[in-house]
């Protein structure tokens, strides 16, 4: 007598759940001792992303790995960090201006770019000075120094104030924007003009440009104020929620 055995097996509940998307988080250059440099970033960008639901993954400013980190990451954060050196454009720079390291700017232009022109469906968050480097992708200018014209602009250091959206949801607003609220915020540079492909979302209750959208890729944001520092949910966590959201593993 011949005996057949079957042996069920439970599917492992890890292999059913769909795979958390990779999120490439851009990194500051930092000189620990002399001739000693170190990529870092601030961790609450890394947290924020983990609770979001997405995988963080810490980007080294090296200018010849772009593509292949353009290939490998679901979605994008460009963080906050020094102002851009605006002579790449043909602006002089501010006295005020505190230049990011050089190899970081020449990463992150050459990663918009190449995001812009051959990777436009990833979507992207820019953060602070993130989101000045996009507008400037997009061909647009910065306030170099809001303490030169703007009497609140020390508002916008290391504080809390106002977001307020100037789009309703049936215009296109982002849920996690339409409400407005307190963010933390710690600039001294602000948006000018946004570029020729970037719409005005949101402005600070002093004039600031706070939020950008380019409508013509799938999601491409940027935020002048600090999400991963801001306990409002809905300017913070939700934030990261809506990229991660957006975000499918390739």
């Amino acid at each position: 007598m011949i005996y057949l055995i079957y042996l069920f097996c439970l599917p492992d509940q890890e292999s059913t759940m769909p795979p958390r998307p990779l999120i490439g988080i851009t990194s500051d250059l930092f000189e620990r001792s002399e001739g000693k440099w170190s990529a870092a970033v601030a961790l609450p960008y890394c947290e924020n992303i983990a609770k979001a639901g997405g995988i963080p993954l810490i980007l080294p400013p090296i200018p010849d790995s772009v593509a292949d980190h353009a290939i490998a990451c679901d979605a994008f954060i460009f963080t906050g960090g020094n102002d851009p050196d605006t002579r790449q454009w043909g602006i002089p720079m501010h006295p005020l201006a505190k230049p990011l390291h050089p190899q970081r700017q020449a990463y992150e232009t050459r990663l918009l770019e190449l995001l812009r022109t051959q990777h436009g469906q990833v979507p992207v968050l820019g953060i602070c000075l993130g989101m000045q480097m996009m507008c400037l992708d997009a061909g647009g200018k910065l306030d170099q120094h809001l303490g030169d014209s703007l009497p609140t602009a020390d508002t916008h250091r290391n504080s809390h104030h106002a977001i307020m959206p100037i789009l309703s949801l049936d215009q296109g607003c982002p849920a996690w924007l339409a409400s407005g609220g307190l963010a933390a915020s710690n600039h001294h540079q602000g948006i000018a003009d946004p570029g020729r492909t970037m719409t005005v979302l949101a402005k600070s209750d002093d004039g600031i440009i706070e939020a950008v959208v380019d409508r013509s890729r799938p999601y491409y944001y940027g935020v002048q104020w600090h999400p991963e520092r801001t306990a409002d949910s809905r300017l913070g966590l939700d934030v990261f929620r809506s990229l991660i959201g957006a975000a499918r593993p390739r």
